[in-house]
């Protein structure tokens, strides 16, 4: 990501979080509800109790505390390119692993977790056609030992100047080039779109 694409989304989140403090809000989630609802598609990717598991764009680390809610608690470790973002989910969550940056800047071996997270971290408009959001697929996917799941806003329905949006079909399409075992998941909110890319077996017909 270019430097000044980086300094936009940090001090995006900064006056956000000045301005809405510990909230959904902060994070440009309409609320509670709709950031849960993307949560629990990500979740049934396959991801159980006691799994490895890292969030890509964490932010306060919510996925962690739904994780723990819905009586599937993991192994979480966090990333985010917002320091401010980071410095309210360590005052939250000092136990855990989270880190500040991009995913590249994570310094991550391959394979070190069993499930990759992402969730609205790619909104962001970078006017690349999808070219970013592309590399971080595949990153993502060297990560995991079991799976992939991100979401994404629909281009199909939804145009803003500011929020990239993309082709469902397109985006399973260049999945599919990363491993065939891609499935695209919709219905569960207008304007959204989740990817699961599984690396191995997991009994779920795709």
């Amino acid at each position: 990501m270019h430097e000044l694409q980086r300094k936009r989304i940090i001090e995006r989140h900064r006056d956000s979080l000045k301005r809405h403090g510990y909230h959904p809000h902060a994070l440009y989630w309409s609320g509670r509800e709709v950031q849960e609802i993307r949560f629990r598609v990500l979740a049934d990717i396959g991801i159980a109790a006691g799994a490895s598991v890292l969030d890509v764009g964490c932010g306060f680390a919510d996925f962690n505390d739904w994780t723990a809610r819905a009586g599937r608690p993991v192994r979480y470790t966090g990333i985010d390119l917002s320091p401010d973002l980071i410095a309210m989910a360590r005052e939250r969550h000092p136990e855990l692993p989270l880190y500040i940056g991009e995913l590249a800047d994570g310094g991550f071996e391959p394979a070190s977790f069993d499930w990759v997270v992402l969730s609205g971290a790619l909104n962001e408009q970078l006017h690349d056609g999808g070219a970013y959001a592309h590399r971080m697929f595949l990153q993502m996917y060297a990560l995991c030992r079991s799976g992939v799941a991100f979401n994404l806003l629909d281009g199909r329905s939804l145009q803003i100047h500011d929020l990239q949006s993309l082709i469902p079909e397109e985006e399973l399409a260049f999945c599919r080039s990363i491993t065939p075992r891609s499935k695209l998941v919709q219905g569960y909110l207008a304007n959204d779109f989740t990817i699961y890319l599984y690396r191995e077996p997991t009994g779920q017909s795709i």
